[in-house]
């Protein structure tokens, strides 16, 4: 997630209600069993577009499968959509 987010930078994650995740979140989210920090990158009803701040596009995920939201980076509060 660099610029982002730099190796061991501390995130701040708060649950959130995956129906009010918007497109340029950051969200915790569960990929092939294992939880990982992605862009929303596209939202299409119930499922979200998990990518990187590079372009990559990961794939769909479900609602389900979100876990929280990144609030802050090392302390600092991060805007919704900069």
């Amino acid at each position: 997630m660099v610029p982002l987010i730099r190796s061991r930078q501390l995130v701040t994650v708060a649950p959130v209600d995956p129906t009010r995740v918007e497109v340029g979140d950051i969200v915790l989210a569960r990929v092939s069993g294992t939880v990982y920090l992605h862009l929303v990158t596209a939202i299409d009803g119930k499922r979200v577009q998990i990518g990187n701040n590079r372009g990559r596009i990961n794939g769909w995920t479900s609602h389900d499968r979100i876990f929280g939201l990144c609030v802050a980076v090392d302390g600092v509060p991060r805007i919704r959509h900069p």
